[in-house]
């Protein structure tokens, strides 16, 4: 039987945060770097891709015994949740990442905000002709709360535990880094609340979801 377990919860921008989005059409005086938008609203996301990729490149630091440059030869752990393609030894993502919707607009809106993003002004300067070269990068405010949906596939009763743990571990690394661009001056700052782990498709154990839902909460 096919069994799915929904991880869902609120992901926190704990200080502005920049990924971003195309700047191939903008027109003169637009900022430089504008952030990913859903195109049906035109509201911040954090695409899912952004959120695995972090999250796995992370775990490949820590677990990895020696440095992977295929994402291919990454420890078991990580190939199990996030996939490889691998000659002769193909495995499909347990994880199912979605892009993640802004889910509090209206409270940023009453909180005054006329706009959901800020522009931030920065420069660098040339060491040797002592020139600035200034530009304007968009970021999400701080504040904003996105809707984490992250769906696991099991495979493996046995296995599932161990997984939430590589999961849970993800999670914390990700809290202690930063997610889109620019972390070392600051942006990207995130923190996961009210997560939750619900089978949504087939059965499982419930004393595994009790144990899933603990490890989330750690």
């Amino acid at each position: 039987m096919l069994t799915k377990i929904q991880i869902a919860g609120n992901i926190m921008v704990e200080t502005g945060m920049h990924i971003g989005g195309s700047s191939a059409f903008a027109a003169i005086g637009t900022v430089d770097s504008p952030v990913i938008r859903d195109s049906r609203t035109n509201l911040p996301i954090i695409p899912g891709s952004s959120f695995k990729g972090k999250m796995r490149s992370l775990l490949a630091k820590e677990l990895n015994s020696v440095f992977a440059e295929n994402p291919n030869n990454d420890c078991i752990e990580i190939t199990r949740l996030f996939g490889s393609s691998k000659s002769g030894s193909v495995k499909e993502s347990r994880l199912l990442f979605s892009d993640m919707q802004l889910s509090n607009e209206h409270e940023l809106r009453s909180a005054g905000l006329q706009s959901l993003t800020e522009v931030k002004f920065e420069n660098t300067i040339n060491r040797a002709t002592a020139v600035a070269n200034p530009r304007q990068i968009e970021r999400v405010v701080r504040g904003s709360v996105f809707n984490m949906d992250i769906i696991y596939n099991v495979e493996k009763t046995d296995e599932v535990i161990d997984d939430f743990k590589t999961l849970a571990e993800g999670l914390k690394l990700l809290q202690y880094d930063y997610l889109g661009g620019n972390g070392s001056r600051g942006y990207g700052k995130v923190s996961f609340n009210d997560l939750q782990a619900t089978v949504v498709t087939g059965t499982i154990d419930e004393q595994i979801i009790q144990e899933c839902n603990s490890l989330l909460t750690l």
